[in-house]
């Protein structure tokens, strides 16, 4: 169905809300910024099922070539493999709980790094089924109904615990996505990158919060895609949340990161992560919070009652 075009916003999934009009937000200890840092586990299948939807020149191997291509297929399970650990580790030197974005093959697939997550009580949220299938506006909505409820009952399954947030494969959404995601029960989505606070969205009667990611601070956007180097990549961390930090004196901000532990994990990356942390923490600080704690918190300011 397409969006319905009208003068001004063009979608009903939120409310137009300037920054600058909003209540004033205010985080645990008066922080001015709340860290959020998202770890994605995703499987990329030797062959997706016919039909599915991934983008074009995937970030990860070379260029396109006949199945199978080993190189990006094992490049991205290095995340799995080493990656993971070292960025679990680096976080929790600064004291920083890692939110998990779990895909239901990786789930499945792989119990002991669900296991290793929970044991170091990292949040795991829903991630769809695969790299290799994106949600897209090509699918029916009982289509796209089921896919998030086989997504949802995977992690479930394979954690004990329903999932609260969602961060779809490579941001892919349709039209319908915000709704079917809060009827289905989760709490909150990070595909949204429009705001530097929570928000809540207009999804229908279920509560249901946007928890926005800095995506031009996306490792794979920046990275992999932009070819930025690491100091230029270190640097937008350190001045990203130095801005955060003084406007946020004000009114509180978020700052979210979308990490992959197959890029930024490699040995010569992850020294720029543990040095922009350390900056983090030694000009003003910051209140960390997986997601969950921090739409938690934000519900319960008098902002997190608005639309």
């Amino acid at each position: 169905m397409p969006a319905n075009r009208t003068f001004g916003m063009d979608h009903p999934h939120h409310e137009w809300s300037p920054i600058s009009t909003r209540p004033v937000l205010r985080w645990p200890d008066n922080s001015p910024v709340a860290l959020c840092v998202i770890l994605v586990l995703e499987h990329m299948e030797w062959q997706a099922p016919a039909g599915s939807f991934q983008v074009a020149r995937l970030a990860g191997g070379s260029a396109p070539r006949d199945f199978p291509d080993y190189a990006r297929l094992s490049h991205r399970e290095y995340g799995h493999r080493v990656g993971i650990f070292r960025l679990l580790d680096v976080l929790e030197k600064h004291g920083v709980p890692a939110t998990i974005a779990l895909d239901a093959l990786t789930a499945e697939n792989y119990p002991f790094l669900v296991r290793h997550c929970l044991d170091r009580g990292c949040e795991i949220i829903a991630h769809g089924i695969s790299v290799s299938r994106m949600i897209t506006s090509g699918m029916s909505e009982d289509e796209e109904r089921t896919y998030i409820r086989d997504s949802v009952d995977a992690i479930t399954n394979a954690t004990g615990s329903t999932p609260r947030g969602w961060l779809g494969p490579e941001y892919g959404e349709s039209d319908r996505t915000p709704r079917l995601l809060a009827e289905s029960g989760l709490d909150y989505v990070c595909d949204w990158a429009n705001d530097e606070q929570p928000y809540r969205m207009t999804a229908g009667d279920n509560p249901f919060f946007a928890l926005p990611i800095l995506y031009e601070l996306d490792d794979v956007a920046a990275l992999a895609q932009r070819r930025v180097t690491l100091e230029t990549y270190q640097r937008m961390l350190t001045e990203s949340f130095d801005t955060l930090h003084s406007d946020g004196v004000s009114n509180g901000r978020l700052m979210t990161l979308n990490l992959h532990p197959w890029l930024i994990g490699q040995p010569f990356r992850v020294g720029l992560l543990d040095r922009a942390l350390a900056h983090m923490k030694d000009n003003g600080g910051f209140w960390p919070a997986t997601g969950s704690g921090i739409i938690d918190w934000f519900q319960s300011q008098p902002a997190g009652q608005r639309v």
